[in-house]
């Protein structure tokens, strides 16, 4: 059973980053999505075939990461899901022409390593020790305060975008805030996978419904939707889906273990394989840059105006302004008088009055 959450967990992966991928490259020719207007984003992303097939490649992986939470513990779920990320950077690459950083390249292979740990950790064991439920007064002593602490994040985060003179963001604080969100959908899915069953489904459901679980994946869903949509078409794929990936794998980790009282394993080994490929996750978050890179595709800035200097003195004649090209005269300035005619020589000595008579 332990392999059938393995292999369900690496067809996550492959769903999950494909969608992602499909979903950024639809974002790319929709206008700019806005989370102030929720209605209009819905539309848009429902108007576009691309997109739609994005979402059904995720909803594909949301199906498979149920089974994933059926057969496997939330620590060795979550560290075999974080290795999706090497073929979101690879598809980000080769599908949307993103441009990997060095930093990036590099946590790429600290993924890899950290997928191992992860797997060589698990024992036939373990899956006596998977958890079906949790208790809900402590799912949402866990869940409210950290949904709260994503929106207030993303809220900051966009209040900072909106300002001028500032450097284009690489989309962490986007990708931390709706990771946050992203965690408690996961402990969601894993209540939810713990109440499914074949033997008794009206009873079933009536549990369900009874839970806090199909209500925090209601919400998460839908204000997940329009936050990641919203920042996946502002900022790199590349950096979105790997940092919010790594702060939902932590999150879930870590509170997903206490809320379910998964034990982990007694074997020292195991146990630091485990923690070990849990810490390289949170070392990839920590690698990723704040900024993009002048040369990295990012949201427009207004840099600013140039100031104003004074022409330089010449001492080359001014030429004589053309007609053609001469402004017109305003309309609140009064015409100026034409200059009088320029008088010949023989008509001033005439009518000057100190001119001397003609002689006869």
């Amino acid at each position: 059973m332990l392999w059938w959450g393995v292999a369900s967990a690496l067809l996550a992966n492959v769903l999950y980053s494909t969608g992602f991928v499909l979903e950024k490259r639809a974002l790319s020719t929709l206008p700019a999505l806005s989370t102030r207007r929720p209605a209009r984003v819905v539309r848009h992303l429902l108007g576009s075939p691309l997109w739609i097939g994005g979402s059904l490649a995720l909803a594909a992986g949301f199906a498979a990461q149920l089974a994933v939470y059926r057969t496997l513990p939330i620590a060795a779920a979550q560290g075999i899901f974080v290795s999706g990320l090497v073929l979101l950077l690879v598809l980000s690459s080769v599908v949307l022409g993103e441009r990997t950083s060095g930093r990036e390249r590099r946590s790429i292979l600290a993924i890899l390593v950290a997928l191992v740990m992860v797997v060589s950790s698990l024992r036939s064991d373990d899956a006596t020790a998977i958890a079906r439920t949790a208790p809900s007064a402590t799912l949402l002593a866990v869940a409210v305060p950290a949904l709260a602490a994503g929106l207030l994040l993303y809220g900051s985060a966009e209040r900072r975008a909106r300002r001028r003179h500032r450097l284009p963001t690489a989309g962490v604080p986007y990708g931390v805030a709706v990771g946050l969100l992203y965690g408690v959908s996961s402990l969601a899915i894993k209540g939810v996978a713990g109440l499914l069953t074949t033997r008794d489904i009206p009873g079933a459901a009536a549990e369900l419904l009874r839970s806090p679980y199909p209500y925090l994946l209601l919400f998460t869903g839908a204000t997940g939707l329009v936050l990641s949509q919203t920042a996946l078409q502002r900022c790199r794929a590349s950096v979105i889906v790997p940092v919010c990936s790594t702060v939902t794998c932590v999150f879930t980790t870590a509170f997903g273990t206490f809320t379910f009282g998964e034990p982990l394993p007694d074997d020292p080994l195991p146990l630091t394989l485990r923690l070990g490929g849990t810490g390289v996750a949170v070392a990839v978050l920590l690698a990723l840059p704040r900024h993009d890179t002048p040369d990295a595709p990012g949201p427009a800035t207004h840099p600013d105006p140039a100031p104003l200097r004074a022409p330089a003195p010449s001492s080359a004649p001014t030429p004589a302004p053309d007609a053609s090209t001469a402004p017109p005269p305003s309309p609140f300035q009064p015409p100026s008088r034409p200059p009088p005619p320029s008088a010949s020589p023989s008509t001033t000595a005439s009518t000057s009055p100190t001119a001397s008579p003609p002689r006869r």
